[in-house]
């Protein structure tokens, strides 16, 4: 069917607007990569765009020199590989069973859950009962509050309902499986999709926490990576409000400038990496819930 000039004029407009958009995300990251390769007083006086000019390494080496940093990493990964695992454990408890049609009360406790998405006990309640729980200052403070997100446990539970066939589940009870044997050896094979946009939701989240660590962390050796790059700018911004008059306090101003753009890369790298793996996947698991036809 051949396309009249007016919608190849709008398909033309469509993707001048994508193209535009895609620029306006793209670019940011692109700025912060040349940006830590380039040579800090370049970047400071603003003659870094679209090149990296007078290649320098000096924000990577200050950042994997700093033990700090590194132990702040590993703490980080540590945090979103542990996390993320009890989140699925947890989420997968909680959706399957409000997922069955056979299970008495479930939309009171459905009720009770989301209940929770409008009303919480609130920062110091919160505090106070994690204090109390002896949680302060713990590996565990930074992955048991989190647990669990209820507009997860909602999403799981939809795709449960509309993509596992109920006939299925009947077949596999008729030929002896018990209900730990069903969710393993055939709902969780056929969730794929759902628990791929799971790890990437809940991983996020862990690796982007920084409030968690702030409130509930004292000793440094604990700190996530988030801790520290929020010192390094808090410490950049009261620099650059003091008058530079000294060739060491403009020397260290530089190098922080160039250790922030190094640690904004290495912070987001394994994300980015992360997301090609999921992408098929991610793709189908948004689509829980739309109208099918």
């Amino acid at each position: 069917m051949a396309e009249s000039r007016g919608d190849r004029m709008v398909a033309v407009t469509i993707y001048v607007l994508l193209s535009f958009i895609a620029l306006l995300v793209i670019y940011p990251l692109f700025f912060v990569m040349i940006a830590s390769i380039s040579s800090p007083e370049m970047v400071m006086r603003g003659e870094v765009w679209l090149w990296p000019k007078e290649l320098s390494f000096v924000g990577y080496e200050r950042l994997f020199a700093n033990s700090e940093l590194m132990r702040g990493y590993l703490n980080t990964l540590l945090y979103t590989v542990v996390g993320t695992a009890i989140n699925l454990v947890m989420t997968i408890a909680a959706a399957y069973p409000l997922s069955r049609q056979d299970f008495r009360g479930r939309n009171f406790f459905t009720f009770m859950i989301v209940f929770t998405m409008f009303f919480s006990g609130g920062m110091i309640p919160t505090y106070l009962l994690i204090r109390d729980l002896g949680m302060l200052n713990t590996f565990w403070v930074m992955v048991i509050p989190s647990a669990l997100s209820v507009w997860n446990i909602l999403i799981m539970r939809t795709f449960f309902q509309n993509s596992i066939p109920k006939e299925v589940q009947e077949a596999a009870f008729i030929d002896g499986a018990s209900n730990t044997k069903l969710i393993l050896r055939i709902v969780l094979p056929l969730s794929i999709p759902v628990l791929a946009v799971m790890v990437l939701f809940y991983a996020v989240g862990h690796w982007n926490s920084y409030f968690s660590a702030l409130l509930y962390l004292s000793d440094r050796d604990r700190y996530p990576l988030q801790l520290f790059m929020r010192e390094i700018l808090i410490q950049g911004q009261m620099q650059e409000m003091v008058e530079i008059s000294d060739d060491s306090l403009a020397r260290s101003l530089m190098d922080a400038e160039a250790i922030k753009y190094a640690a904004v890369i290495v912070t987001n790298l394994p994300m980015l990496l992360l997301y090609p793996f999921l992408q098929k996947y991610f793709i189908k698991g948004v689509m829980v819930g739309a109208v099918k036809g």
